[in-house]
């Protein structure tokens, strides 16, 4: 596949590094305004870094957008007219709907939406994916790119705002939950370095559990509370003083103000 990411920023150099690990292109090119912030990957084969969008659209067929929502109609309307019938347009823009992406390129493109998050780095991203009409003939390229980057799923555009919520800002979530067992550890005894190393292999060992039983997460942790035992003993405490509660209105509120950044 012949690859161009629009925008190599945060997001795009972490979907760039998921891409070169897993060898999933024939040809990548990169853009940016500030070349020197990317070119460590022109070392890497088969990879091009340009500041130059125009060049990016004529070299590729799939186009990944990952830049700021201010800058994403700028963009749409500098390259619209170099588009082809054969370019899929896979825009990772928060709170940019795809009617309004039809409205400067037209209806007549193959658009995705995708939400992934910046674990793409390490080919362990969950990934949202919709599409316009159109779109949905090419969003099997879509998967194809990001299931080597991770997960995908596909969910209907108005549940985006919500995946964006629970899977990129969710990676921040579950950093500070790790951050939080983490000093518990240190304050239990342990030198930093090991307790880091306790508190991420053991939310990894959690999650894959659930993700190979297919269980509910209160099935495994029936399994590790005993009557009167340490571990509901601590549950109980965590719930009492608002875990559960807080998660949700965390939530809650980025759902909140990131509908509030779409309508502005």
């Amino acid at each position: 596949m012949k690859i161009g990411i629009i925008g190599a920023g945060n997001l795009g150099v972490s979907i760039a590094k998921g891409l070169i690990f897993s060898n999933a292109f024939t040809t990548l090119y990169l853009s940016k305004r500030k070349l020197d912030e990317i070119q460590e990957f022109s070392e890497y084969s088969k990879v091009t870094v340009t500041s130059d969008n125009l060049e990016v659209v004529k070299n590729s067929d799939i186009l990944i957008f990952a830049v700021q929502p201010t800058q994403l109609e700028k963009i749409l309307y500098e390259i619209k007219d170099e588009l082809t019938d054969k370019h899929v347009l896979i825009s990772t823009v928060t709170g940019f709907k795809i009617p309004r992406m039809e409205s400067i390129v037209g209806e007549d493109h193959f658009i995705i939406r995708s939400m992934p998050n910046t674990a793409i780095a390490v080919g362990k991203s969950m990934t949202c994916l919709c599409s316009n009409e159109k779109g949905q003939k090419r969003i099997t390229i879509a998967e194809a790119i990001f299931n080597r980057l991770g997960s995908s799923i596909i969910i209907p555009e108005n549940k985006m705002q919500a995946a964006t919520v629970i899977c990129a800002s969710g990676v921040a979530f579950w950093m500070r939950l790790i951050r939080a067992t983490t000093q518990g550890a240190v304050q239990l005894g342990f030198d930093a370095k090991d307790a880091q190393e306790l508190s991420m292999q053991t939310c990894l060992g959690a999650a894959s559990l659930l993700i190979e039983s297919g269980k509910h997460p209160e099935e495994e942790i029936d399994k590790v509370t005993t009557p009167r035992g340490c571990t509901i003993e601590g549950l109980n405490e965590m719930e009492h003083n608002g875990l559960s509660s807080s998660l949700i209105k965390g939530i809650q509120a980025s759902f909140k103000k990131i509908n509030n950044i779409s309508d502005q």
